[in-house]
């Protein structure tokens, strides 16, 4: 009951934060001068826009797997890294990033392998990109190849089907930029807010803040574990997809 207590207060302060940060609109009822709702401070912070915004958090420049350990053992990410880009070895494992995070912008660029035409559908391209390790957005050759739609390139994995198929030929690279907010849970263990999240592929919006029902199975419905910061993940499919240029910005 203490514990709950303090929960509970813990939240409220929070709250009550996060609010206080907020600007503080129509605290005045009817106002008549115009300084009433300008707010000067705090004020916003600058970055420096670019190819890669000043603040942030590069994963992967193509050099080493420092910032990636091994999801199987917690040891080094066994995948090859050449010519600037980091490709998945078959059988090495899902690999995720030390570091974990909440909300945040993620830039990641990905390429599928050069494969015959006797794979088809899920066999053909396939890896993965999980939101804090549990949410996954499908990486899929799905430049004319047939799929189950919610489970093609840009889908929330078995959930949501992208918006458009916007997939580059095999052998060229993708983008996708992405927008993620983290679920809120409550003291006990519900939903208080799902998580959402934006997709650009290629420069196309494919997910818009979309609410992401749960983890993305395989078999089965979505599951609602309580869990906080999460890494980055990606998956060994089987198939020798590369990425580049992997960067974050927390929010």
């Amino acid at each position: 009951m203490k514990m709950k207590i303090l929960l509970s207060l813990l939240t409220a302060i929070s709250i009550s934060f996060v609010i206080k940060a907020q600007d503080h609109r129509h605290v005045v009822t009817n106002p008549t001068k115009p300084t009433v709702t300008e707010y000067w401070d705090p004020e916003v912070r600058v970055v420096t826009p670019g190819v890669i915004p000043s603040d942030a958090i590069i994963l992967f420049d193509g050099k080493n797997l420092d910032n990636w350990e091994s999801i199987k053992d917690g040891g080094p990410a066994q995948w090859k890294v050449e010519d600037g880009k980091m490709t998945v070895v078959r059988g090495a494992g899902h690999i995720s990033t030390k570091q974990k995070f909440t909300n945040y912008q993620l830039h990641i660029e990905w390429q599928s392998p050069i494969e015959p035409e006797t794979l088809k559908s899920q066999g053909k391209g396939n890896s993965g990109i999980f939101m804090q390790g549990m949410y996954e957005v499908q990486v899929l050759n799905s430049y004319q190849n047939r799929t189950y739609r919610n489970g093609q390139a840009g889908s929330i994995y078995k959930q949501t089907a992208p918006l458009v198929n916007a997939t580059s030929p095999m052998g060229e690279w993708n983008v996708y930029d992405i927008i993620y907010t983290a679920p809120v849970f409550t003291v006990n263990g519900g939903i208080e807010t799902p998580a959402y999240i934006t997709v650009i592929h290629n420069g196309v919006v494919v997910q818009n803040h979309t609410k992401i029902q749960g983890t993305t199975e395989y078999i089965g419905q979505p599951k609602n574990p309580v869990h906080g910061p999460g890494p980055i993940s990606l998956q060994d499919h089987g198939n020798a997809v590369s990425f580049r240029n992997i960067w974050l910005r927390e929010m």
